[in-house]
């Protein structure tokens, strides 16, 4: 095994500010990256951060900065100071990639604009994370993570939370953390390629659509009905049993059945009639609880599994440690400045160690020595003036044995880049996704005409292969020698039984990177679990801090997927720099958990450092006040009175700005609300007076008064209507794509622009079921008159075949 961490021949710099720019960076520095975190003299906010309060009272940095800033090397920079600017472009023009944020003080000085980094180092990849993105008519708009969720859709998207009360976001800031893990995918994209730099253009807006909701525009266009409209508890959901909470889901009609039987009332299983799950669920309810709620989580989450009805305790700052599954698999690892737990890598590597996280630094620790290295003559660097023409994995063949929704994630991102991604079905066990779309199963090619399917495969080829029988074993084996990569997200047996596990698959293909996201990982006691996203929430604290604070959590049903994909994109990409430094192959183990647990992070960081729980509270948060929802006049397009606009005030200026801009009546002049820590104390008031004005304001008012002024606000958006976002339509986010059975609808894009690539990206149609056997098995020796026999043989198909 190597101990050469594969991206130690990278100097990245830090200028940016907040959890995204940081969490970005973190990935890069564990990957082998010398990172140096550039700090104005009052250091990086984070440093005095922390979501209880305790950071300030214990005279040392924020236990959060210590876990972010792990390994990174720490320059301090005035920026009134011309020497230390000067300084700093020759860390720049030594560099090969910067993190940029608008939040950096130093981000302020004309100099230091991405674009101004970017001509005055052309040879370094800048990238930029900001709200909407750097240029569009929003690119300049007030906005804060929760204020973005609401704009993506992301608070509503998937009927999350009770239809009589407001509703509710995703909590633990969770935009800030994907967009990081985003921003590191893509600067590891753009630094592989091999030439010069670039500018990668981040929009936390988009990442905020592509993890918090599900293609819904696509699914809108297509079926002409939005995916989902209401909200809704989901039932069984969340609740409490005798020692704590547990979650149990029920998303098919097996699994509902299966639940009756271990509940004891096999009688509510009616065949005859068509299954709503949610309504026989919701009817059910009150003897689902009390069952529940007389045995230890550890008997249900027993039971459901026997059950194979997906499960998993309720895991919080306070007891995540304590599961035995993440004990056992080392999930959580000692900070070393200050002994908290924090979590370990989101993935494990065959070849080569990861870095092991050293100390954060003090604040300017590394000044001194940074400057004196900075004396001697820069290093030499290979200074094209353009990278490559083409897309960064042009060249690359990627086998895509993934289905649902965490696997297809990744390998569309490979795919929209530029691989060659050949996505693997059986006409016996299809890609899942194909039967989310509501569509009769008496229309001709209903498997076909799924928006969920169409959303997540875009640029990919479709071969299918029957995996159980012998012939398609040998010719998966055969195709597997043709591949650069393979990606899966089966459960762990699926492939160990056919003899695919990596050892076998390396033995095919020597240098080969296999990608394997099995949801809990490949060993421990959850490795056999059903792992939906909803359970990887739920066992790793993301649902813990959604809902309102006076009902159980509610799942986000969402992020779990998306974080899984992106995390394992980020595995595969510093394998690729591992395997183009020494040919040699990995495999990279991904688990859904893990990646997961790295976005919760900051539960288990405030508990173990500091002792405090942090708690759902509702659509308040630790880091804007005030902020919440307020409802507005008007009737939606559903015919409710159920319109709502969010409001996020992040800072005494933004306070002032909102307190003009609704009349400076009385109630908002007391001093108290100067600060932030008076109007916390005052949060109820604040919201009473706030919901009054708005209540008689349409959300289109309200958010041209406030935002006009400089406040943070959004109209709660259904996310069928993000195309009616101007910045959205600026960036060309959706591309229309016409597919051969639905016809043309809008697709997602990515949430990120490079400069080299073209200004839309091409987006060809998910494809059919083995559209591509032909081509595919052609190119591995398959006679075109053996495809008639293979299909007779039902190891290849174009059709379902169940």
């Amino acid at each position: 095994m190597s101990e050469q961490p594969p991206l130690d021949n990278f100097l990245v710099v830090d200028m940016s500010d907040g959890i995204a720019g940081a969490y970005c960076t973190k990935i890069l520095a564990d990957g082998g990256a010398e990172v140096v975190t550039v700090e104005p003299p009052e250091g990086d906010s984070l440093r005095g951060w922390s979501a209880s309060g305790s950071a300030a009272n214990t005279g040392t940095d924020g236990a959060l900065f210590s876990h972010l800033a792990c390994s990174k090397k720490s320059l301090v920079v005035d920026p009134d100071d011309s020497d230390r600017i000067e300084l700093l472009h020759r860390l720049l023009d030594s560099a090969d990639a910067v993190v940029w944020s608008p939040e950096s003080r130093l981000a302020s000085l004309p100099a230091f604009a991405p674009s101004a980094i970017r001509s005055a180092h052309p040879h370094l990849v800048v990238t930029a994370i900001t709200p909407f993105g750097l240029e569009g008519p929003w690119s300049d708009r007030a906005a804060t993570e929760f204020t973005l969720q609401a704009w993506s859709g992301g608070i509503v998207g998937l009927g999350r939370g009770a239809p009589d009360r407001a509703p509710v976001h995703v909590g633990g800031r969770i935009g800030e953390w994907f967009a990081g893990a985003y921003a590191s995918a893509a600067t590891l994209a753009s630094l592989l390629r091999g030439g010069a730099g670039e500018l990668v253009d981040l929009s936390m807006l988009e990442t905020e659509i592509q993890g918090l909701t599900y293609h819904s525009v696509t699914f809108q266009e297509l079926r002409d009905r939005p995916f989902r409209s209401e909200r809704s508890i989901f039932v069984p959901g969340v609740s409490q049993a005798s020692d704590g909470m547990v979650a149990l889901g029920c998303a098919t009609a097996q699994q509902w059945n299966d639940l009756c039987v271990m509940v004891g009332h096999p009688e509510w299983i009616e065949d005859d009639k068509p299954l709503e799950i949610a309504t026989r669920a919701a009817q059910f309810a009150p003897q689902i609880y009390e069952w529940i709620g007389a045995r230890t989580v550890d008997g249900v989450c027993e039971a459901a599994t026997t059950f194979r009805i997906p499960n998993a305790a309720v895991g919080n700052g306070a007891n995540l440690t304590d599961m035995v599954h993440h004990e056992e698999r080392g999930s959580f690892v000692k900070n070393p400045t200050h002994g908290f737990s924090q979590p370990g890598h989101p993935y494990r590597m065959s070849s080569f160690e990861l870095h092991q996280p050293e100390p954060a630094p003090r604040l300017g620790e590394h000044t001194a020595a940074v400057t004196a290295e900075l004396a001697a003559p820069v290093r030499n660097r290979d200074r094209r003036e353009a990278p490559p023409a083409g897309k960064p994995f042009a060249g690359m063949r990627v086998l895509d044995m993934t289905a649902f929704w965490a696997g297809p994630s990744c390998t569309h991102i490979l795919a929209t880049l530029g691989a060659e991604v050949i996505h693997v079905e059986s006409t016996t066990r299809p890609d899942m996704t194909r039967f989310i779309a509501g569509v009769p199963m008496t229309d001709d090619s209903w498997w076909e005409k799924s928006p969920i399917f169409a959303g997540l495969n875009t640029n990919k080829k479709g071969v299918t292969l029957n995996i159980q029988t012998e012939r398609g074993r040998e010719l998966l084996k055969e195709l597997v020698k043709t591949c650069d990569v393979l990606v899966e997200n089966y459960t762990p047996r699926v492939l160990d039984q056919i003899g695919m596990d990596y050892e076998s698959v390396k033995a095919l293909r020597p240098d080969i990177i296999m990608v394997r996201m099995p949801g809990f990982g490949l060993d421990g006691p959850w490795r056999d679990k059903a792992a939906f996203a909803y359970v990887i929430e739920d066992a790793s604290g993301l649902t813990w801090l959604t809902g309102h604070p006076d009902q159980d959590p509610v799942e986000p049903y969402s992020i779990g997927d998306p974080n899984a994909g992106i995390h394992a994109l980020n595995g595969l990409l510093i394998a690729l720099a591992h395997r183009d430094r020494t040919g040699e192959g990995t495999l990279v183990e991904a688990s859904m958990i893990e990646a997961a647990l790295n976005v919760s992070a900051e539960q288990v960081v405030e508990f173990s450092a500091y002792g405090k729980m942090l708690n759902r509270d509702g659509n308040r948060g630790p880091v804007a006040a005030p902020q919440n929802l307020y409802q507005s006049a008007g009737i939606d397009e559903f015919g409710r009175d159920d319109c709502w606009v969010a409001i996020a005030v992040a800072t005494d200026t933004q306070w002032v700005a909102l307190r003009g801009a609704v009349g400076s009546p009385d109630w908002a002049l007391d001093p108290v609300l100067e600060s932030a820590e008076g109007r916390r104390r005052q949060h109820d008031l604040v919201d009473e007076k706030l919901a009054q004005w708005c209540r008689e304001r349409s959300a289109d008012d309200i958010v041209e008064v406030l935002w006009d002024a400089g406040v943070p606000v959004a109209k709660v958006m259904q996310p069928h209507r993000q195309t009616e976002l101007a910045q959205l339509e600026s960036r060309k986010f959706f591309a229309q794509v016409d597919h051969p059975v639905n016809g043309v609808a809008r697709h997602t894009t990515l949430p990120v622009r490079f400069t080299s690539t073209s200004e839309q990206f091409d987006m060809r149609p998910a494809p059919l079921l083995g559209e591509h056997n032909t081509e595919v098995l052609a190119g591995i020796g398959v006679a075109t008159d053996q495809l008639e026999q293979l299909e007779n043989d039902r190891v290849i198909g174009r059709k379902l075949a169940f």
